[in-house]
């Protein structure tokens, strides 16, 4: 197939183009570099410095493309709080200028990386994709317009829709921005410089912890499933870890005993976060294959080896 990635230089998209290229695709990448680094693609990858807001750049990369995997976006929770214009601009907007350039040059499926974090707070766990969505924060609002324009768009000109709910993905190339960095990356690079860990809250709060190879293996399942229009698939580990559990597991991980420090004024977000992935399993006949503890001994192993080169 003829694919065309967006956000595709970026932590999972760069994951994905290289399982398709591996696959012999023909796969072509569209990123503005915010985030995203061209170095981690395979050199089979073709790349296009561009904004998925831009849609004359849009249409010149979308030329006899089967399927786009949609993954640009802005995806900082905390950042979006701030900075609530530039997510509405970015994940909605760019979303919008993305299915018109689609429309215009007759691809016929997308599939969209969306987040749970759409689903806010959920008494029901683990949490379905029939649960009623509520986003607590700018970056889940924009995902979930995104969802309603992905969905809406391709209603009206036959394009395929797939929506993967991506729960916490976590690996090697995933970035790591001072102010607003991911979980898992900050604790196990804390614990490798020997500092303290720092948990927001009591700690309890729990999360779903996917590994980025597995998000990039059910991504490109999705692509050419022969599942419903429209459909939405959540992707996690179907299993919730605490955060105290998960600093526990990192400092093993590392070989490292892990006495993290609590934050009790900071506020810990969702209080619970796990995915039935029943639905993943069924249609797309997809399972994680990275256990949680295989993944942290990886990715602690990957930075050793960084923190080697820079020394």
């Amino acid at each position: 197939m003829r694919i065309l990635i967006t956000g595709g230089a970026g932590f999972l998209g760069s994951a994905l183009a290289n399982d398709l290229v591996e696959q012999e695709h023909h796969v072509r990448v569209i990123d503005d570099l915010s985030a995203g680094d061209p170095a981690a693609l395979d050199d089979r990858v073709l790349f296009t410095r561009g904004d998925v807001r831009d849609i004359p750049k849009l249409w010149t990369v979308l030329r006899d493309i089967d399927v786009v995997y949609h993954l640009a976006a802005r995806v900082s929770v905390s950042e979006s709080v701030l900075y609530p214009v530039e997510y509405n601009a970015v994940n909605t907007g760019g979303t919008v200028s993305l299915m018109t350039a689609m429309r215009d040059a007759g691809v016929g499926r997308v599939v969209m990386a969306s987040s749970a974090t759409i689903y806010g707070e959920q008494p029901a766990q683990p949490v379905p994709e029939t649960a009623e969505p509520h986003p607590p924060n700018p970056y889940a609002v924009s995902k979930l317009a995104a969802e309603h324009y992905v969905r809406a768009i391709g209603g009206l000109y036959d394009i395929e829709t797939v929506i993967l709910r991506i729960f916490n993905a976590y690996g090697p190339g995933q970035s790591t921005p001072p102010a607003h960095a991911p979980v898992i990356p900050k604790f196990a690079k804390r614990v490798l410089r020997g500092e303290s860990i720092v948990i927001w809250g009591d700690g309890e709060q729990t999360r779903d912890y996917v590994h980025v190879d597995d998000v990039a293996t059910v991504l490109a399942a999705a692509g050419e499933a022969a599942v419903a229009d429209g459909t939405i698939i959540n992707v996690g580990c179907g299993r919730e870890i605490s955060v105290n559990e998960l600093a526990q597991r990192i400092g093993e991980a590392a070989g490292v005993d892990v006495h993290p420090l609590h934050n009790e004024t900071q506020s810990g977000g969702v209080r619970r976060a796990g995915a039935d992935i029943s639905r993943a399993r069924e249609l797309l006949d997809w399972e994680p294959q990275v256990p949680l503890d295989d993944g942290l001994r990886r990715l602690v192993a990957h930075f050793q080896r960084e923190m080697r080169k820079a020394a």
